[in-house]
């Protein structure tokens, strides 16, 4: 149980430091999911189920968004979305301003 703790703290540090330094994890070789809001019925299945070391999903207003930055592209929200409305992103943008800010104050403040 010690060296799950250990992990976990791991873990949430590199979280930290990739919304601090707002990109996404070097060895990650999976593209980021994103959501089609236009599919999307914002049930947030998909941010209860994003495993916590990433915590790339967020509510912004009506929709739910995924932070290409901290999306590693496992496919846990792909897995549970009632809806498929979840794809690989390989064409992903930058995240703006305005949304890691959103990040920052969910986070704790601590980036």
């Amino acid at each position: 149980m010690h060296q799950t703790q250990d992990t976990s703290a791991v873990a949430a540090s590199a979280r930290t430091e990739r919304i601090a330094r707002k990109s996404r994890a070097e060895n990650w070789r999976k593209p980021p999911r994103r959501i089609d809001t236009t599919e999307c019925i914002t049930c947030d299945t998909c941010l209860r189920s994003c495993p916590a070391e990433f915590g790339a999903i967020f509510d912004d207003g009506l929709n739910v968004r995924i932070i290409p930055e901290l999306c590693s592209g496992c496919p846990a929200c792909v897995m549970v979305c009632p809806v498929d409305c979840i794809y690989v992103d390989e064409d992903w943008s930058a995240t703006e301003a305005r949304m890691w800010d959103h990040v920052t104050l969910s986070a704790g403040g601590t980036a």
